[in-house]
């Protein structure tokens, strides 16, 4: 195999100028590729892209598996190296990092133990949470008070209370929860933990037809899809990046968090917080068995490809950096509010507007009114499609509301019930959902349409920043817009089976 790529070598120094000293390394670069001819476009010859498959099919014919061969090489060597250097006792101990990984990383227990850590991080998110979040709750009540006080009523304060706080503060009240759902993605990722997930989870990507590189973009949008998207850059094949972009939106951001937390409030009032974190962690993995699954799909038609080898090194154990973990929880948070100070807080004032306009000074009663709104004319005209999943016209403003985020379906449910006087944060607001009625005075938000609706935001795009990455990641539109309508249709179609199919299990 080395005499073949000191071959490929002195092709590419003779067609492409290279200079001899860099070109093996090139060469071999390029003899590593993935087999499909689109991974070779950066060869930009076709002599050369003839040339190295010539030999793959050399080398695999005499039985040398050229994809590994390389990196086996590498670590022989090494090996060899380390003979003459290192002198081992008689009797050799096992670190603790290897003591740490035959339990951590064993079939049965790695995957016990991993969704424990994942249990417990919800667990935490659902009690400890709790107070800061009242905090908030009560901060936001309190601002709303001192504005009815000082301002004469009208629309501007109208505006104000009704719109702007209950918008922002509607989703801004979930900051702890999003600050220690970081604190513990930065402390398993500094501690060296993650690498194992990556190898747990290889087993079944694999089976899906991903590789285990893909798995870090996933890990990422489980925080946001969008760095997760970015991520996939390290993925080398084109196909296998492709498909990691096309399914990484279906991992549970942390903007889904404040919609599964107020649909869960909604769902069992009197749940106990182990009971709220085993819902959230089934929600979590749906999403993950749906990404798995839509990748199993298109790799067995879109995207037709071997699945290729996994190498990946496992760092040792550390401390973790507080310091580090603090200021990856600095970093997020800072974004969170910052996409709460402009995006929100723009289309809380815009939603405000739609629901309020035109007005109606001649009916006393405020559903009727924003039922005669812009908003809602716009529910009532997506209330025949989406009334099979069990939604009404004021989810289908919310539905419209999150496309822009998918945070933004609490502030817009904020704003569409009218807390007013008496609001209280997200708690007010799942009592607004719990006495929440339909025309003929049956429940709006039973608990088969709680599930439905988060079934719904498992699956769901509702977020026009993915959108807009997707775009620039693929260089068009093409894909985007797929990733759009499958996943919307794929929404729809798993919020379509759970209501529909707990009617007929005679559930409510």
């Amino acid at each position: 195999m080395e005499q073949d790529v000191k071959k490929l070598s002195q092709l590419i120094v003779d067609k492409k100028k290279m200079d001899p000293h860099a070109s093996f390394s090139e060469a071999l670069v390029l003899f590593n590729k993935e087999s499909d001819d689109e991974a070779l476009s950066s060869a930009e010859d076709q002599e050369i892209k003839a040339f190295i498959l010539s030999l793959r099919q050399k080398l695999t014919h005499e039985n040398i598996n050229w994809r590994s061969a390389a990196i086996e090489a590498r670590y022989n060597w090494i090996q060899d190296v380390l003979k003459g250097i290192v002198q081992e006792s008689a009797t050799t101990q096992l670190s603790i990092t290897d003591r740490l990984d035959s339990l951590l990383t064993h079939r049965l227990w790695g995957w016990a133990i991993f969704l424990g850590l994942m249990a417990l991080m919800f667990f935490t998110i659902f009690t400890v949470a709790s107070y800061p979040m009242a905090w908030i709750d009560n901060l936001f009540t309190y601002i709303s008070f001192l504005v009815k006080q000082i301002m004469p009523s009208g629309d501007f304060r109208d505006l104000i209370t009704d719109g702007i706080i209950p918008g922002v503060g509607g989703v801004v009240v979930f900051l702890p929860q999003i600050l220690i759902l970081f604190f513990f993605i930065g402390l398993l990722q500094d501690t060296g933990y993650m690498a194992r997930a990556a190898f747990i989870m290889d087993r079944i990507m694999n089976k899906a037809g991903l590789h285990g590189k893909s798995f870090i973009p996933l890990l990422s949008s489980f925080a946001c899809a969008i760095p997760g998207i970015m991520a996939t850059r390290s993925i080398e094949n084109s196909k296998d990046r492709l498909v990691t972009i096309l399914i990484a939106p279906l991992m549970s951001c942390s903007a889904r968090l404040p919609v599964y937390t107020l649909l869960i409030a909604t769902l069992i009032p009197n749940a106990s917080a182990g009971q709220k974190a085993g819902i959230m962690l089934l929600m979590y993995l749906l999403g993950i068995i749906g990404s798995f699954a839509v990748a199993l799909i298109l790799k067995r038609t879109l995207f037709k490809r071997q699945t290729p080898v996994f190498i990946m090194e496992l760092p040792p154990y550390r401390l973790p950096s507080f310091k580090t973990v603090l200021l990856h929880m600095w970093e997020r948070s800072y974004l969170f509010l910052r996409r709460a100070g402009t995006v929100i807080l723009g289309l809380s004032i815009i939603l405000w507007a739609l629901m309020t306009y035109p007005k109606h000074h001649d009916r006393v009663d405020p559903s009727e009114n924003l039922k005669q709104s812009f908003a809602g004319q716009i529910g009532l005209t997506l209330e025949p499609l989406i009334k099979p999943l069990g939604f009404d016209w004021r989810i289908g403003i919310g539905l419209v509301g999150s496309f822009a985020a998918r945070e933004v379906f609490v502030s817009t449910m904020n704003i569409v019930f009218n807390i007013g006087d008496n609001s209280e944060g997200p708690h007010s607001l799942t009592e607004a959902f719990q006495n929440a009625r339909w025309s003929d005075g049956k429940i709006l938000f039973t608990p088969l349409v709680c599930l439905s609706l988060m079934v719904f935001y498992v699956f769901a795009m509702q977020c026009l920043s993915t959108i807009a990455i997707v775009y620039r990641e693929t260089n068009g539109w093409k894909w985007p817009i797929f990733q759009l309508v499958y996943m919307t249709l794929l929404a729809y179609l798993m919020s379509w089976i759970v209501f529909q199919g707990g009617r007929l299990l005679g559930w409510q």
